[in-house]
């Protein structure tokens, strides 16, 4: 073994002390320049259980005039620790107002997993068809903007959510029977669709800013907007969570609040929940870490209110 004399030893920790102190403008003029993105004053803290991630792949069948098509759906699923039987969420993503990055990335959204992974869920988030690395064509065109058919849309979301539901929930250690539909956008809307449908083992649903038809400057066809919610309202019944930002400029708190109140007004069962500005956009709330903290509260109440327990780790 090499050693080293006394005086080298003390004149190399001296001269990595003086670079440490003379380092530290330059530490704090990055610092400055990092400071605009306005991070929150903590970080998220090393989960506290795996995450088992895997990708998977579903069949599904779609029928059309044409001919049956089978395909698959790429998906990312999430396990806790152990044999399970676990209760399962099904998250799913919205979409991209650019066609171009709809397809080629899988999204994992592992923070926003791990929350419910730490009560105890199993979590799978499908890639529906059109997006990712998964089978077949985009399916949930709307139509014109004036005469926007964001039922039937909600309709084709709702088939890829069946299918991801009727594989993954016979498979080991997974609870068919304590389902949670959880959505962003265009995803949150289509977990309200297919909640509308009754299936079985559904035991609620979180809507994150869900909704169709958003474009830069105001909603497609509001007014259709409001009808879709109504008629999913119609035959839901099981409890809903409906969470948007103050700021959310693709589903304003006015607009919000009107398919809410259509969706109430046809029988389904409402908790809607205003949250203050997020960031620029309050429409990221869920897909940025950085909302977190606002949001887990308030879902996790709703799932112990609805006969889940345990509790999501809190910044």
């Amino acid at each position: 073994m090499i050693r080293c004399p006394r005086l080298f030893r003390r004149t190399f920790f001296g001269v990595v002390l003086a670079l440490a102190i003379f380092a530290l403008p330059a530490v704090s003029r990055a610092l400055d320049i990092i400071a605009p993105i306005q991070l929150p004053m903590f970080s998220l803290r090393i989960p506290s259980v795996p995450l088992n991630e895997n990708v998977i792949r579903i069949p599904m069948t779609v029928s059309r005039p044409g001919g049956v098509q089978r395909l698959t759906l790429e998906a990312t699923l999430y396990r806790p620790p152990g044999p399970g039987p676990f209760p399962l969420v099904v998250l799913s993503h919205g979409t991209s107002r650019d066609p171009r990055e709809r397809v080629g990335e899988r999204l994992r959204y592992d923070a926003q997993s791990w929350k419910f992974v730490s009560m105890g869920f199993a979590v799978v988030i499908p890639m529906r068809r059109g997006y990712g690395h998964s089978g077949g064509d985009y399916a949930e065109g709307e139509g014109l903007c004036d005469q926007s058919h964001f039922y039937a849309a909600g309709l084709e979301s709702a088939r890829d959510l069946r299918a991801t539901i009727e594989y993954v929930s016979a498979l080991p250690g997974i609870d068919p029977q304590r389902l949670v539909l959880v959505g962003h956008s265009s995803g949150g809307f289509a977990s309200l669709i297919l909640a509308s449908q009754g299936l079985p083992g559904v035991r609620g649903v979180i809507n994150f800013g869900g909704g169709r038809g958003s474009s830069e400057r105001q909603n497609c066809s509001p007014d259709k907007l409001v009808e879709a919610c109504g008629l999913a309202g119609r035959t839901t019944r099981v409890p809903t969570l409906w969470v948007y930002a103050q700021n959310d400029s693709y589903f304003p708190p006015r607009l919000a609040r009107e398919m809410s109140t259509a969706f109430r007004q046809a029988g389904g069962q409402v908790e809607f929940v205003m949250l203050p500005p997020f960031g620029d956009e309050g429409h990221y709330l869920f897909t940025d870490v950085r909302g977190l903290a606002r949001w887990t509260p308030v879902v996790n109440r709703f799932l112990n209110d609805h006969g889940f327990q345990g509790s999501m780790p809190r910044p």
